[in-house]
């Protein structure tokens, strides 16, 4: 049979209410045979997430504090899941041996990973018990290597053999096994990476990722009210607008399932709605094919807190190893670049504020010693915005529309960098134009067409 892997957020998982709907959901479908939960997310607005509780739990515990008053608001939380969904699991006993396990390894490398997991873990059991499906710890199906990232071969190999002795299971997100057997957790957001490597290892037909919005909007919808749903979307973009912090899908998760690029064998994503699963959401596959709607732009995706320092030297072009000097610099201080915007005589290094900070006056000192260049300034407060979308490589005047688009709503473009690719276009501004920027082209690129 064909399968479906469906990894579902932290809020289709927040209570007893939002688990019947993943039940009704996965019920509606019998291809979806593999569930890859998240750990219990916000109920409201002011609420708490589980896994954020169970970090504050590790933190305590390694600083010899009680923390008995947090974790009674996580037992809180999941004894209430228990009790509304009327199930046999001895929910008191699981609890109990989380909450010696924090304390056994809080002054342990494998503490905080331990810790974390938890969430994923008891929801998971919850969940199985309820849909009356296997259990599946990622402990005997994910594993990391000796730098502490994925072991493709043996987890993918692994996954293969297990599960096609399983007809339908849950597997925890978010954690695995390090090369000494302890629990090693992915990054923030790694379920969603959790759900992609179950969806290779299966080979499945789709990865179906279900949170609480329909799908990937093309633009902040804080800055843009009520901005279109992006319907398809290549991997190549979303990594773009990923990048520049649009964050419904943590971008790691393309990588499993985005193929081998030698044959056809990657595996679409679906962000889909919990809360209205009949909405179409957005498809995430290898190559999109020119764009189906009037629009040549996917989506626009920014970020503020960006210093620009620009240096200029006359014959810059024939002075061999400047380049590589400048990016030493920063090497040293272990700061790494966002972009690198260059003229014949200038080359701008553009740089995220939190790794610069208290390191600014000595990068520039070291800058001056290495480079000798003629004059170098720096730019704070700067915004990056990327304007992306797979309809704009072959079609003319688009960069001249997008600076129009600014110019005519008052905002100057500080700062222009276009990939090779022509996938997408860059431009930096001063952070207080950096909502008008994004307004302006989304009027000129998706309103006017409407």
């Amino acid at each position: 049979m064909t399968s479906h892997v469906c990894k579902f957020g932290g809020t289709s998982l927040a209570d007893a209410t939002q688990l019947a709907k993943v039940r009704a959901i996965v019920e509606a479908d019998p291809r979806r045979r593999y569930l890859v939960p998240s750990a219990p997310g916000r109920r409201q607005r002011d609420d708490a997430k589980i896994t954020d509780l169970l970090y504050l739990c590790y933190e305590h515990a390694r600083q010899g504090l009680p923390f008995g008053e947090i974790f009674d608001q996580i037992a809180t939380r999941y004894r209430q899941i228990v009790s509304s969904l009327n199930i046999s699991i001895a929910i008191d006993r699981e609890l109990r041996v989380i909450q010696n396990g924090i304390n056994e390894r809080c002054r342990l490398p494998e503490g905080p990973h331990y810790a974390a997991s938890r969430g994923e873990y008891l929801l998971g059991k919850i969940l199985a018990q309820w849909l009356d499906v296997a259990f599946i710890d990622p402990t005997s199906l994910i594993f990391f290597d000796q730098q502490g990232r994925l072991d493709e071969s043996r987890t993918y190999r692994t996954i293969a053999k297990l599960l096609a002795k399983c007809e339908r299971a849950v597997i925890p997100g978010f954690y695995g096994t390090a090369v000494d057997g302890t629990i090693q957790t992915f990054s923030r957001g790694g379920s969603d990476i959790s759900g992609a490597v179950v969806a290779r290892g299966v080979g499945a037909a789709l990865y179906e990722n279900w949170t609480d919005v329909s799908g990937l909007l093309m633009a902040d919808p804080a800055i843009i009210p009520n901005p279109k749903t992006i319907d398809v979307i290549s991997y190549h973009e979303l990594r773009e607008l990923a990048y520049m912090g649009a964050t419904v899908l943590h971008d790691e998760a393309i990588f499993p399932v985005r193929g081998t690029g030698v044959a056809d064998d990657s595996i679409p994503i679906h962000i889909l709605n919990t809360n209205q699963p009949e909405e179409s959401g957005t498809r995430i596959v290898s190559e999109a094919g020119p764009p189906t709607h009037s629009n040549m732009i996917t989506g626009i995706a920014g970020r503020k807190d960006f210093t620009v320092i620009a240096l200029e030297k006359t014959l810059m072009n024939t002075e061999v190893g400047f380049g590589r000097r400048a990016l030493s610099v920063l090497e040293r201080h272990q700061i790494s670049f966002e972009h690198l915007p260059s003229g014949i005589d200038t080359m701008s290094l553009v740089i995220e504020e939190a790794q610069l900070c208290s390191k600014r006056d000595q990068v520039i000192q070291d800058l001056k010693r290495e480079c000798n260049p003629d004059s170098i300034m720096t730019y704070p407060d700067m915004a990056l915005i990327a304007t992306v979308g797979r309809g704009m490589t072959h079609t003319p005047g688009m960069a001249a529309r997008l600076f129009a688009a600014m110019a005519n709503s008052g905002v100057n473009v500080r700062m222009i960098d276009q990939g090779s690719s022509e996938l997408n276009i860059i431009v930096g501004v001063e952070a207080t134009d950096f909502e008008q920027a994004v307004r302006a082209i989304y009027q000129t690129f998706v309103e006017s067409k409407e």
